[in-house]
């Protein structure tokens, strides 16, 4: 597989036949803790908020954004399959994500990550995860590593 192949991936909005391999994706990450397992129930509930990229007709990523208040969303479950990663497709999702918080009008977008420099390529910043109450009390308190939290705030704020 060459570089090239990432030219030719598309970013898309999800739809309910994703969901069996949203839910595959989203679980190869859940099972190595790096992201939180989600149902197929509730990836159906949130299909509007996922975006896929294609290769042909392989759904090879994906991402979704995730409104924490009025001005801030939180880009979620983005993952690659393996042999896909380091094609510029993960940056192409996040850049589909960013269009789509333009359009809602939000003007800061965030995520919690392993992968910060990924996300510093992509123009974020690393900050202080407690600048997040809205992140911080509505997901937070709910997680198994609520109070040994290794992951990494990263903010950008969109013009």
């Amino acid at each position: 597989m060459g570089a090239t192949e990432s030219l030719q991936a598309v970013c898309r909005i999800a739809t309910a036949e994703d969901v069996d391999i949203l839910f595959e994706l989203i679980k190869g990450y859940a099972e190595k803790g790096i992201m939180l397992p989600r149902s197929r129930e509730v990836l159906l509930r949130q299909i509007d908020t996922f975006v896929v990229a294609e290769v042909g007709d392989a759904v090879v990523g994906c991402g979704s954004l995730t409104r924490l208040g009025p001005e801030l969303v939180e880009i979620r479950s983005l993952g690659m399959t393996e042999g896909y990663k380091g094609l510029g497709i993960g940056s192409k999702l996040v850049t589909k994500l960013i269009e789509q918080a333009k359009a809602q009008g939000i003007p800061k977008i965030m995520a919690l990550t392993y992968a910060d420099e990924f996300f510093k390529r992509n123009g974020f910043s690393v900050v202080d995860k407690e600048i997040f109450p809205e992140k911080v009390w509505t997901d937070c308190v709910n997680c198994p590593k609520q109070h040994a939290c290794d992951e990494i705030a990263v903010l950008r704020v969109l013009d």
